[in-house]
């Protein structure tokens, strides 16, 4: 069950996964992340190989929380990219969804401090661009503003009024995150739902105007 958030004047609504089975996908994320609107899928046959530029990430309370998701989305036939485990920054994991998408169950938190739920506290988007400080001014001039900057490696957009969170990275550091090879042609398969649309950004990540 997703915390529910405000809406502010730019924000990101929602994100359309562009899958080659939209019943089977739907069945999938209903059961093993129960996101609601928030991810929506719809059928697409445009061609895509390998890392498709952008993962989506889930931040939890706490380590069981994690099990508890990554668990669910492996037995509804996810694979496994990182098992979770501890590092110094907490403690999460990377599956891929039967439809190709990449999906993080990260937490700060190295221990559990109350039974495991199902509670997701933030959705994450993460674009791998190819240029982190343009990709960051074309979002600006769209007017989204910057919440951390680390130059030309990392960019996360304020996001205290969106649904979710929109973070961009090197492309290559985005795969290796991932743990997938950075090569990848074709179709991004996701399009993103906001008031800031309706776009194409420089790395053809496509926004569609989002009714609220």
């Amino acid at each position: 069950m997703l915390r529910p958030s405000v809406v502010a004047m730019t924000s990101l609504h929602s994100v359309t996964l562009e899958v080659a089975d939209a019943p089977a996908a739907d069945a999938f994320y209903a059961a093993a992340f129960g996101l609601g609107p928030l991810v929506d899928v719809r059928p697409t046959e445009s061609p895509t190989t390998g890392f498709r530029g952008f993962t989506l990430s889930l931040v939890v309370s706490q380590p069981s929380t994690v099990d508890t998701l990554i668990g669910s989305a492996l037995d509804g036939g996810a694979t496994t990219l990182k098992a979770a485990k501890k590092s110094f920054w907490g403690y999460g994991g990377v599956v891929q969804a039967p439809d190709g998408t990449i999906w993080k169950v990260a937490t700060s938190a190295k221990k559990d401090t109350g039974p495991a739920t199902r509670d997701v506290d933030d959705v994450v988007l993460l674009l791998g661009v190819d240029d982190v400080k343009a990709s960051k001014q074309f979002y600006v001039d769209r007017g989204l503003s910057v919440a951390k900057s680390f130059g030309s490696k990392y960019v996360e957009f304020d996001a205290a009024d969106s649904a979710i969170k929109l973070a961009l990275y090197t492309r290559r550091a985005a795969a290796k995150d991932a743990g997938v090879p950075a090569d990848g042609t074709g179709s991004h398969r996701v399009v993103i739902g906001g008031d800031a649309g309706p776009f194409t950004d420089p790395d053809g990540f496509a926004w569609e105007a989002a009714s609220r």
